[in-house]
């Protein structure tokens, strides 16, 4: 599976901003897709995922009720709409891939490329 993140970009504290991963390959509906995000000096950390079907969803206390992750396996595209956003989202968020329903980077088989998020405030 390859992963093409976009979507980041300048967005002041309280706005909003979608990103996007389209995934390459036949089989993107059996993969769970998670977004993390590293910011300078920090770990790279879970935000959210999605199981294969869009079923189940799971999100990092400090995103909860803000952001929303999403799925079109006819698109094999996978979403994470922000909304709210603080300056303490400022990260490079990155999508990833796993046919296990996991959220702990280390376990994410295929990483997308990353896309910079930045919130002014």
């Amino acid at each position: 599976v390859q992963l093409q993140a976009s979507g980041g970009g300048l967005v002041q504290a309280g706005g909003s901003l979608r990103l996007s991963c389209a995934a390459s390959g036949r089989t993107f509906s059996s993969y769970t897709m998670g977004w993390f995000r590293q910011a300078p000096g920090k770990e790279r950390e879970f935000v959210a995922a999605i199981s294969w079907r869009g079923g189940s969803t799971y999100y990092a206390d400090s995103v909860q009720g803000r952001f929303t992750i999403s799925r079109d396996n006819a698109k094999n595209t996978v979403y994470l709409q922000m909304n709210n956003v603080k300056p303490e989202d400022t990260a490079v968020y990155y999508c990833a891939a796993d046919r296990r329903l996991v959220t702990t980077p280390s376990d994410y088989d295929y990483w997308g490329q990353g896309t910079q998020v930045t919130v002014s405030s």
